[in-house]
């Protein structure tokens, strides 16, 4: 039972190893050949997870291979952690994601969004300054308005039954209420007279195709609606994770009783 548990052990560890010099080879390629903000923002963090984890495969293979107790309590200590980490995130995730929905529009395939229908911890992490700014680059660079703009003999008519994914809804078209003239999905006409009312979105919208209305407040409610989406999404994913944690602490706690096991019994019984 000994060895097969320290078996299992040392096979976790091994997978967390190559998944580890995977993670770091992704952060070099990108180091390399990265041409966009939205790629650079990934650079670091998948250096920092990818070292993490490797060093911890490491510790945990040469306490396991070599009978080095300390590096045992040591994995112990930081999955411990870990497992705190995922649980707190789980709960975070739970909080920040239960509030926030986006108002249907009768007979249209979309829905608009109100910033303050979303969590204050959500909107001060993803709508101001630099953040916000990361999260543009990479809606310019993932090209999310293209599909819109592929038909541009589209009547008005057929462009409003289309469902419209968050991030779309409010990024690639100025709102309904600013009252603009459809010419194609990202070419818009404003009235001669003005916007039919006085709001920032009607003035920020630009038929530029770099800048469309990504610098609105409604491309910041479809982002934040997208997050919520994606977050709770990822909680499934997390939860898989943390499952996963708390059965890598239990081998290394199982591992590290067995080895202080057989060290009690080369002494007293050699």
């Amino acid at each position: 039972m000994i060895r097969i548990t320290n078996c299992i052990f040392s096979m976790m560890n091994i997978m967390l190893m190559m998944f580890g010099i995977a993670t770091i080879s992704s952060s070099l390629y990108l180091r390399q050949h990265s041409g966009s903000d939205c790629q650079k923002v990934l650079q670091n963090p998948l250096m920092i997870i990818g070292v993490f984890i490797l060093v911890m495969a490491l510790i945990g293979l040469m306490g396991s291979f070599w009978n080095v107790t300390i590096f045992l309590w040591m994995y112990s200590f930081v999955s411990f952690v870990m497992v705190i980490g995922l649980a707190a995130y789980l709960a975070l995730t739970f909080v920040v994601t239960n509030e926030g929905a986006g108002k249907a529009l009768s007979g249209l395939g979309f829905k608009e969004y109100r910033l303050g229908d979303y969590s204050n911890w959500l909107r001060n992490h993803f709508e101001q300054g630099k953040n916000w700014d990361e999260i543009r680059s990479c809606l310019v660079d993932a090209q999310v308005c293209r599909s819109l703009g592929l038909d541009v003999y589209q009547e008005a008519s057929d462009f409003y039954k289309q469902q419209f994914s968050p991030v779309q809804s409010g990024c690639c078209k100025p709102p309904r209420y600013c009252g603009f003239e459809f010419k194609n999905a990202t070419f818009w006409i404003m009235p001669k007279s003005g916007p039919s009312v006085e709001d920032s979105d009607c003035t920020t919208w630009s038929n530029t195709q770099d800048k469309l209305c990504y610098d609105c407040k409604s491309c910041k409610r479809g982002v934040l609606d997208n997050i919520k989406n994606e977050w709770r999404s990822l909680a499934v994913m997390n939860f898989c994770l943390l499952a996963f944690v708390v059965l890598v602490y239990s081998t290394s706690c199982c591992t590290r009783r067995n080895l202080s096991q057989s060290k009690y019994y080369k002494d007293y019984y050699p």
